[in-house]
């Protein structure tokens, strides 16, 4: 071995840097937009390279935050490095130019540099300039050189080349030779500038006066200091076989397309001898010298000389493999000639496009704007030409576009606006595919998750709700539920309720209804009463979380459904101080006579309030009836000289409820000979004590049943005081006594209510005075019903009115004073009455009946 075989890294990083102090620190050097620099291989780690901060005017301070780094494929060494406090770039680990770049002249670092926020992308090459590291070697230590003693002077015979790893100035310069009498040596050069020795015979050889030479051979390289190999020669001196095999040619060339299969013929090799017999018997096998991977792809059939392949061609590994193939004799002092063979290996189509994701910003807000970056893809195809051009796009029918940045390098931005309530995540296909024939493509998916901003304000269910509830509901029981929906998401998706701001009656509408925030379901915090508030409504609204939140408002119409919860109350007739309602009825009725009427209110509505009447119990049922509708108490048939004068009744009042309601009165019929003039109970009627709480409702209803009485009746007694005073003054002389009264004119009632009133009075006030008054509706055909005001007018009473006829048995003295009626006093623990279904205007309680005085009628009477 040389000299420099033994050197040990010391002497590699004293060369290192002696190289480095002589070429001065490495500058950039701008390469088609990119920078470039060199560095010699073999630094130690840390060494300084470049600084990139400034080369590429970064802010050195925000270098950590913005993520710059070297992207590099998955499983590649990092030879080199950036310090990310003041951005320079480092040796990071040991470079042998010989190991990165095997044989190749000029051996370039590719770098790709990335920062973000905003995300840009550099390119750096840098050049690994080789040092003199390795001296030549020759592949064996001793050579055996037969030549034979005819050999003529000037006779050549090359010599095993030496190697070196090392390039250009560093790699082999030239040989020297040991000084003797027989040999010189010569150095030529090859085709591709590497140099080999040739050994030339200046003395005849004569085998018996020397049979051995030995000279040393020393392979000097061109660099500094220089290294040197060395081998030793030993010339064996043979008998004469005087001639070597010669070849076609010196050197062949032939291409192969790189995925020929094994067993392949390469070359057919020929070469010839003159000699005969053993001494031109040829036979052919690799040179010293020849690399071990030629070896394993390559090889030789000795006596053929067909070159085959034995193993896989990678043409992106080499694309040229040089064969070196030595033709010998088998004669005795047998001597080796030598050619080279260059396979070009054809490139073929056999990788596909790699997509690496270099950089990927997900989630992407939906409302991006248009052009944003969500990732930069690298792809890289390792064939050539137009096997290693590719073309990258993705699918279709997706908001997103590939644009290209630099060479295989693409940045994926947004086209359109995004919604993430249409669609929440891409799954972006992403196609590379090379120009080769055939096409070779890649498919690569990459998931955009979309994230939610708050653009979608919640939206209800129903554009309006519709309750009913039940009265008497409990306090706190649910009523009903609203719901709404937000397409957003997490935060801006969470809904809270509440009721907005109002009154109901003059109560705040939180007195009413609460609403549970997160469910939305609405509670009742109070009793409903369908007679005080049938109907309500309110605003709900529902809000989310966003920010800013979003909000949408609903109107729940509330309706309270009646329930018969209240039972009928009897108005009339009304038993005074307690007892038991009496009449008095003329023995002299006929069938149908009205002994009056039973009247009642309900404070429920609907089917609640809808009254009927029955008798329900009778001292003899063939003698009253009550009308269902109406509550007429009505005779059926005359009276017997047997019926008791004592008849007793009960009447049952019962609603149109679930489960019905009822009340009953009981009611004293005396069967009398003649009518006094007392008050009737069906007139006049009060509640009993039990009902005698306090009660808004009940005083309201108190003060307007009194109004319209008072009214009504004032009119009644002026209208009558006028007609009696005219009357009067037109008949002074009738001889109608005050006593008496004139039946007046009957005309046949309106269905439309009171249409014309025929009153008569006669002076002198304070006496009893007949008036005759048409009341609509009332009474069968054939009656005359008169108003007859006597001494009790002064109490403001209007009776119910008698039959006026043709006298019969049931004619009264006029002489004899009516009855007065009831009054009607209404307790305030009574509900409002329920106006629709009050009793007909003949029904009202607050009519009195007196008993009409006989009336003898005159003339057209």
């Amino acid at each position: 071995m040389g000299a420099g075989a033994g050197s040990g890294r010391g002497q590699l990083f004293l060369r290192s840097l002696l190289f480095l102090l002589l070429a001065g620190p490495p500058a950039p050097r701008p390469a088609g937009g990119q920078l470039r620099y060199a560095v010699p291989e073999e630094l130690e780690h840390g060494a300084f390279v470049a600084n990139l901060g400034e080369d590429l005017g970064l802010d050195v301070s925000t270098l950590s935050a913005r993520r710059f780094r070297i992207v590099s494929r998955a499983g590649a060494r990092q030879h080199l490095e950036v310090n990310l406090e003041n951005g320079i770039l480092f040796v990071n680990e040991r470079i042998d130019r010989e190991e990165v770049c095997e044989a190749r002249g000029t051996c370039l670092l590719h770098l790709q540099l990335l920062i973000e926020s905003p995300l840009e992308l550099y390119r750096v090459e840098v050049e690994v300039l080789d040092i003199n590291d390795h001296a030549p070697t020759f592949p064996w230590q001793e050579y055996v050189l037969e030549v034979a003693e005819s050999a003529v002077l000037g006779a050549r015979f090359p010599l095993e080349s030496a190697q070196d790893p090392d390039v250009g100035t560093n790699s082999v310069h030239t040989y020297r030779l040991s000084p003797n009498s027989f040999f010189s040596l010569e150095v030529q050069t090859r085709s591709d500038a590497s140099k080999f020795a040739e050994l030339v015979l200046e003395c005849a050889l004569d085998r018996e006066q020397q049979g051995v030479h030995r000279v040393l051979l020393t392979a000097l390289d061109g660099g500094v200091p220089e290294r040197s190999g060395t081998a030793h020669i030993l010339v064996t001196v043979l008998d004469a076989n005087d001639n070597v095999p010669v070849f076609d040619q010196p050197s062949y060339g032939v291409s192969l397309p790189e995925d020929a299969p094994a067993g392949t013929l390469v070359i057919q090799l020929n070469a010839t001898d003159l000699d005969e017999g053993p001494n031109g018997e040829i036979e052919y096998s690799f040179s010293g010298h020849a690399p071990p991977r030629v070896r394993e792809l390559f090889h030789i059939e000795p006596r053929s000389g067909q070159v085959l392949l034995k193993g896989p061609l990678d043409y992106e590994r080499a694309s040229l493999h040089e064969l070196y193939v030595q033709a010998k004799d088998r004669g005795p002092s047998a001597v080796a000639v030598h050619c080279r063979v260059l396979v070009h290996l054809l490139d073929v189509n056999d990788n596909a496009p790699e997509v690496t994701l270099t950089s990927v910003s997900t989630p992407v807000l939906e409302d991006a704007p248009p052009g944003t970056i969500i990732a930069v893809i690298s792809v890289l195809d390792r064939d050539s030409g137009d096997n290693g051009r590719v073309s990258c796009e993705v699918g279709p029918d997706v908001p997103f576009e590939l644009r290209s940045s630099f060479r295989n390098y693409y940045t994926l931005v947004t086209t359109q606006a995004l919604d993430r309530e249409v669609v929440p995540e891409y799954n972006i296909s992403i196609t590379a595919r090379d120009m080769g024939s055939p096409a070779l493509l890649t498919r690569s998916t990459l998931t955009v998750p979309v994230s939610d901003v708050n653009d979608n304000a919640p939206r209800f269910l129903q554009p309006s709700y519709s309750v009913y509830v039940m009265e008497n509901n409990a306090p706190g029981a649910s009523i009903c539920s609203v719901s709404a929906l937000d397409p957003d998401c997490q935060q801006n998706a969470y809904l809270s309720y509440s009721i907005a701001d109002g009154h109901i009656h003059g109560m705040p509408v939180g007195t009413y209804v609460s609403i549970n925030s997160d469910s939305g379901h609405m509670y009742a915090l109070r009793s409903l009463d369908y007679e005080q508030i049938r109907s309500f409504q309110i605003q709900v609204q529902a809000q989310d979380a966003g920010f800013p939140p979003l909000s949408a408002n609903v109107t729940v119409h509330i309706f309270v459904l009646d329930q018969n919860d209240n039972a009928p109350v009897i108005v009339s007739p009304m038993p005074r101080n307690g007892t038991v309602a009496t009449e008095l009825v003329p023995r002299s009725a006929g069938p149908g006579y009205l002994v009056g009427t039973v009247s009642a209110v309900d404070a429920d509505a609907g089917l609640n309030s809808r009254l009927s009447y029955q008798l329900l119990q009778a001292t003899d049922f063939t003698l009253f009836s009550v009308a269902p509708d109406t509550g007429e108490l009505r005779t059926l048939r005359s009276f017997l000289e047997q019926d008791a004068t004592r008849q007793r009744l009960v009447v049952q009042v019962r609603d149109g409820g679930q489960p019905a309601l009822s009340a009953t009165v009981s009611l004293l019929l005396s069967v009398v000979e003649t009518m006094p003039q007392t008050l009737s109970d069906f007139s006049e009627f009060s509640l009993p004590p039990e009902a005698s709480s306090s009660s808004p409702l009940t005083l309201y209803l108190l003060v307007s049943l009194g109004s319209i009485s008072f009214t009504f009746l004032l009119a009644i007694l002026i209208l009558t005081a006028i007609r009696c005073h005219g009357e009067r003054r037109s008949r002074q002389g009738d001889g109608c006594s005050p006593p008496r009264c004139r039946c007046c004119p009957w005309s046949r009632p309106s269905p439309d209510g009171l249409k014309t009133s025929n009153l008569t009075a006669q002076p002198p006030a304070g006496t009893t005075a007949a008036t005759c008054l048409d009341v609509p509706g009332g009474g069968p055909p054939g009656y005359c019903y008169k108003v007859c005001l006597g001494p009790e007018s002064a109490q403001s009473d209007f009776m119910f009115l008698k039959p006026c006829s043709p006298p019969r048995n049931n004619e009264k003295d006029p002489g004899k004073p009516s009855r007065p009626g009831q009054h009607l006093n209404v307790s305030k623990q009574i509900k409002q009455p329920n106006m629709d279904r009050l009793p007909p205007r003949k029904q009202q309680p607050a009519l009195k009946r007196y008993q009409i005085p006989h009336c003898r009628n005159r003339g057209s009477g």
